[in-house]
């Protein structure tokens, strides 16, 4: 029975083999996970469709969707004692197991498959040469990513590759300065080549432009601080942020239809619905996930929505369905420490909102008109396509939300 590659989404012909989680010639149990494949929107687990003896066709590399990469012998027989095992419990198997030496060191020892690390960062280890149980993991749980294995292998090529100094001459020489001077290239990956062309294409089709303004955080601070217990504690999840722009955004797309809608050829669609993109950062680069008809979603169901997506991204779960079709975006680079940016449109959305870190700055006090105080402020920016939406529309929409946010109760009265 042949393994096919299967197609992550429409449009997608091509993937990347990522980790083998089977060996060749074992004996695998229908519905365990043989391999996973990444393409420029998602990473999918290929399960084996039937029990019996894996033979492994291909090991790595790009592979156009449909082309067999492995197939299992059904009519072998099982060997004695073995029974299913859980997907998750098996060991991971080293991408260059087959084309090294069993003694290279280069090749990751079977002692890793327990570590916790993400299939791009096995399959880039296994590339570079670098053994897993010697790299220290910096993402969440000690999760070893992308990042910790570049940064252990430039420091093997800084071992291996030396710099001496530059032999003595008639004249004194100056010597070279110690330390790595390597190069090297890696292949980017499909996400990473996709949000490119996405962003380039942005900046080439749209008219974009990004007005500014600030909003005074204290009302919601407030609020977050008094109930942020009583509502973890009935709602099962945090009170972030994040919620009050999403329901923010929603009332203001409600307002200003044009920065909900997009060009469709030579027309423009309007929505009268909120499918509200929500920026996520992983290692493997930036993922959206869509809350479908935000308008209608609760401050629980926001934050329990927000949670699933950041978990399932962490661990290239996100499907392909859950990642296309929204109407607008909304993107916080205050997680990251930025206080001021001009985000790039997720196209074909005409607008995208982007919030910042907040910092507290004298500001003239609004209980006591005439003092200055200081509180706690945030600034945001909104990128807009100026073919759809006009200047006045665009600071309109972005007041919109700062009154939201600096009066929270409006979210309440709508």
């Amino acid at each position: 029975m042949d393994i096919v590659v299967p197609s992550p989404g429409e449009s997608i012909t091509e993937v990347t083999l990522g980790q083998w989680h089977k060996q060749d010639g074992e004996w695998v149990e229908a519905d365990e996970i043989l391999v996973d494949i990444e393409s420029d929107k998602a990473t999918l687990e290929v399960r084996a469709p039937a029990a019996g003896v894996l033979h492994v066709k291909v090991r790595s590399g790009e592979q156009k969707v449909g082309a067999a990469i492995a197939a299992i012998d059904t009519a072998a027989a099982r060997p004695a004692g073995s029974a299913a095992a859980p997907a998750a419990a098996t060991a991971a198997m080293p991408a260059a197991a087959t084309t090294k030496p069993a003694a290279s060191a280069g090749a990751p020892a079977d002692a890793t498959s327990g570590r916790k690390a993400s299939s791009l960062a096995r399959k880039v280890a296994a590339d570079k040469g670098v053994d897993l149980a010697s790299v220290s993991g910096s993402g969440t749980a000690g999760r070893i990513v992308v990042a910790d294995v570049e940064r252990a292998a430039g420091g093997v090529a800084a071992i291996a590759n030396p710099v001496k100094p530059v032999a003595a001459a008639s004249a004194p020489a100056p010597l070279a300065v110690a330390g790595s001077r390597g190069v090297r290239r890696e292949r980017m990956p499909k996400i990473r080549q996709r949000i490119a062309e996405r962003l380039v294409e942005a900046q080439h089709t749209a008219a974009m432009l990004t007005t500014f303004n600030e909003c005074d955080m204290t009302e919601v601070m407030r609020l977050r601080s008094e109930h942020k217990e009583s509502f973890e504690k009935h709602h099962g999840v945090g009170l972030g942020f994040m919620s009050f722009f999403v329901k923010a955004a929603c009332s203001a797309l409600k307002r200003f239809p044009k920065v909900n809608a997009y060009f469709a050829g030579d027309e423009v669609e309007y929505h009268d619905f909120a499918d509200v993109s929500i920026a996520v950062g992983t290692d493997r680069g930036l993922v959206v996930p869509v809350l479908r008809n935000a308008e209608l979603m609760s401050f629980a169901d926001v934050e329990l929505a927000i949670r699933g997506f950041a978990s399932r991204a962490r661990d290239g779960k996100l499907t392909v369905d859950e990642m296309t079709g929204g109407t607008f975006t909304i993107t916080n680079g205050g997680i990251y420490g930025s206080l001021m940016s001009t985000p790039i449109l997720n196209a074909p959305q005409s607008a995208i909102l982007g919030m910042h870190a907040i910092k507290k700055r004298p500001v003239e006090d609004p209980r006591n008109p005439g003092q200055v105080a200081l509180r706690p402020m945030m600034y945001l920016a909104l990128s807009y396509d100026h073919r759809i939406i006009d200047g006045a529309e665009a600071v309109s929409f972005l007041v919109h939300i700062k009154d939201c946010i600096e009066k929270p109760e409006r979210l309440l009265l709508d």
